[in-house]
């Protein structure tokens, strides 16, 4: 680490050249069954892209779940780590209740949709859960659990908003058609208060909508 940041920071020194890009591909979970587990992962509906096996001692299984940039990795040789030892490994979502009933419906055990007692980021295990979600409906608050075959440990994670700073407007982008129509969802709610504020119908309703996505995404007022 202390590498990394002398090099990107020596870069930054001695020319303002922007720091190399660091992307997260890959999560490495420890299994004790690879076909027990490649059968769970598949029943989620996430993406298999490979199942490759070397010999009866080397075998590399990848899934990538709906939308995600980082993928999983699992299969003989390839951690020393104990099966079902990965906890906490978060997923995005813009509709914890709508995916935890569409999880449900494939027949995984899930958790009931949850909060925080602090009202923030959740504890470790099941400390602090309470029933239901964010009750402000406050992005980053609500989320839902379950585990692989192997107790390695899920959780979903409401967003809806993004802090400040976390997307440029550039990256304003979805990935899914349900997404889209949530943030289309929620601009329409905000467009139809911004009309009463004013007091008359606000005919260029396109652009403000954009606007409104835009600086949710990026979480700006």
């Amino acid at each position: 680490m202390n590498v990394t940041q002398t090099g990107a920071n020596s870069a930054t020194a001695s020319g303002g050249a922007q720091s190399l890009d660091m992307k997260l591909e890959v999560v490495v979970l420890p299994v004790s069954d690879v076909d027990r587990a490649k059968q769970f992962y598949s029943s989620l509906g996430w993406r298999l892209d490979v199942d490759i096996a070397k010999d009866e001692q080397f075998r590399v299984v990848h899934f990538t779940p709906p939308g995600s940039g980082c993928s999983i990795l699992f299969g003989k040789g390839v951690t020393t780590q104990e099966p079902g030892s990965v906890q906490g490994l978060h997923l995005i979502v813009s509709d914890v209740k709508a995916v935890r009933a569409a999880l449900v419906g494939r027949g995984i055990e899930m958790s009931e949709v949850f909060h925080d007692i602090g009202g923030v980021f959740h504890h470790a295990g099941i400390e602090g859960r309470v029933s239901g979600p964010q009750p402000e409906g406050r992005s980053y608050g609500s989320f839902a659990a379950f585990n692989d075959p192997d107790g390695n440990g899920w959780i979903f994670q409401e967003v809806t908003t993004r802090l400040p700073g976390r997307v440029s407007e550039s990256d304003t982008t979805f990935n899914s058609s349900s997404d889209l129509a949530g943030a289309l969802r929620r601009a329409a709610a905000a467009h139809g208060e911004h009309e009463k504020r004013i007091g008359q119908r606000d005919e260029n309703w396109p652009d403000w909508y954009a606007d409104h996505i835009v600086r949710e995404t990026k979480g700006t007022p």
